[in-house]
């Protein structure tokens, strides 16, 4: 089992920043990439971003490239999203997850993130 928790959401103008964690706790070494994920109102849940165990391998949507970047500190077990240059149309409820290669298994609660024009 994994348990994740993300934090960091919140009321941001366009052009500004904020910063996601994603806490996890558990068996976290058997769920080794790290990812985020990202749903607005009526759509369908899309990938933002994701980490390998060591952090030598990111991925991202061509969406966010050059403007989000994901990170993780295994010491502290925590997955970070930083998120710069944000525009409305990347609001949306933030999840983190964790699994293997692109099979994800556990899902956090998610979190808010809204983007005022």
């Amino acid at each position: 089992q994994v348990q994740l928790v993300e934090s960091g959401g919140g009321l941001v103008q366009a052009g500004g920043s904020l910063r996601l964690s994603c806490a996890a706790s558990g068996r976290t070494f058997s769920w080794p990439v790290m990812g985020w994920f990202r749903q607005a109102p009526g759509k369908d849940r899309e990938f933002v971003a994701a980490i390998n165990y060591f952090g030598g391998r990111t991925d991202y949507a061509d969406s966010v490239k050059g403007r989000f970047t994901i990170s993780r500190d295994n010491a502290k077990n925590t997955v970070y999203l930083q998120m710069n240059s944000l525009k409305p149309e990347d609001t949306a409820v933030y999840y983190c997850a964790s699994g293997v290669a692109d099979s994800y298994k556990y899902w956090g609660q998610g979190t808010q993130v809204t983007v005022s024009s």
